[in-house]
């Protein structure tokens, strides 16, 4: 199944709690433990494929560190 959503961490306001990772029904996402943010948190980011964008991982971030993104799929016009 393709994915249906995206998700974008800022690593300025991550710091690797951890509950969106929990959160996730799609366990998709984890924490990058080969990097660093400039505050010495190991972010979050997408492992895997499968994200529905469910937003559930935004929701729960205690820091808006994460948007979520819908992917829109077989759209029948442009919109202005």
């Amino acid at each position: 199944m393709p994915p249906k959503g995206r998700v974008v961490v800022s690593e300025i306001y991550c710091k690797g709690c951890e509950l969106c990772v929990n959160a996730c029904p799609q366990s998709v996402l984890g924490l990058d433990h080969e990097h660093l943010t400039a505050k010495g948190y190991h972010p979050a980011v997408l492992i895997a494929e499968g994200c529905t964008g469910c937003g559930i991982c935004a929701v729960v971030c205690p820091d808006a560190a994460i948007t979520v993104y819908r992917i829109r799929t077989g759209a029948t016009r442009e919109l202005d």
